[in-house]
């Protein structure tokens, strides 16, 4: 018998892909970018081929759409930690990357034509 298991996501996520810039916090790596698989106002989901344990805190630019916030499309940089790593199909990577977001900054309103 299967169980059902309990999506614990407190907002709403969106199959939206956006261009991301991905960072390791107080790293040397250098910066990776991306897309977005799934997207909300609390985290994201990326595919990668780089291994990003659990717990790893990273900063990542994106452009959050306006279809989420409810406000105009906006520039976050977000600090957030890895909640989940797992096997994905994708084109972007083999790992998906799941990120709950800690904090972020709202840096700046992107023109409707710029995006």
């Amino acid at each position: 018998m299967k169980v059902a298991v309990l999506d614990r996501r407190l907002t709403v996520r969106h199959n939206i892909r956006t261009p991301i810039r991905i960072r390791r916090w107080k790293s040397a790596i250098p910066e990776e970018r991306g897309e977005s698989e799934n997207l909300s106002e609390e985290g994201i989901l990326f595919a990668t081929n780089s291994v990003i344990p659990v717990g790893t805190v990273l900063e990542i630019l994106l452009k959050m759409p306006e279809m989420i916030t409810g406000e105009p499309t906006t520039e976050w940089l977000c600090s957030g930690h890895v909640v989940r790593v797992e096997p994905i199909d994708s084109p972007r990577g083999r790992l998906g990357v799941g990120v709950q977001f800690d904090c972020y900054h709202v840096s700046r309103v992107i023109a409707a034509q710029s995006i």
